[in-house]
């Protein structure tokens, strides 16, 4: 069965038409081309498909499109502005929390609804908001570092 659903995109509106059963990461990669976002685990388990919906992190592997009728979804795609890296990404950029690179949109949208509700968090703060996002190339310092230094810059 099929709905059409209407929502709000890194702030542009969408509507089309879905099957009931499609996952948000489907119709953002496949509907909406946006590949940020990335199909890891597809269980909800590590993270590399985080997206902010109504600006809270969520994993779009196990959230139907469907269910975000009516509801603001930002991607990592969201966060440029101008052609220019959002604090977060230079942050990622600056102090290498990138390795391989798979789970870095999903860090940083978790990082990103981190930063919103606490500006300034506590290292505790920080690895309880990525406690549902896997890396397997670092051992999360310079991630940690990064984040930790975007919420410097945003003072």
């Amino acid at each position: 069965m099929k709905q059409i659903i209407a929502l709000r995109i890194n702030g542009a509106v969408c509507e089309d038409a879905v099957s009931d059963s499609l996952l948000l990461i489907d119709y953002l990669r496949e509907v909406r081309h946006l590949t940020g976002a990335k199909m890891g685990c597809d269980g909800g388990e590590c993270g590399a498909c985080t997206v902010l919906v109504d600006g809270h992190p969520r994993p779009a592997c196990i959230t139907l499109a469907a269910s975000c009728n009516g509801r603001e979804i930002e991607t990592i795609e969201g966060q440029v502005s101008n052609g220019r890296l959002s604090a977060l990404q230079r942050a990622f950029h600056e102090n290498l929390g990138t390795q391989c690179g798979y789970c870095t949109p999903g860090m940083i949208m978790a990082a990103e609804g981190l930063l919103r509700r606490s500006p300034t968090p506590s290292d505790r703060e920080i690895r309880t908001a990525l406690g549902g996002n896997l890396c397997r190339c670092t051992g999360y310092v310079k991630i940690i570092k990064s984040i930790r230094a975007a919420a410097g810059a945003q003072l």
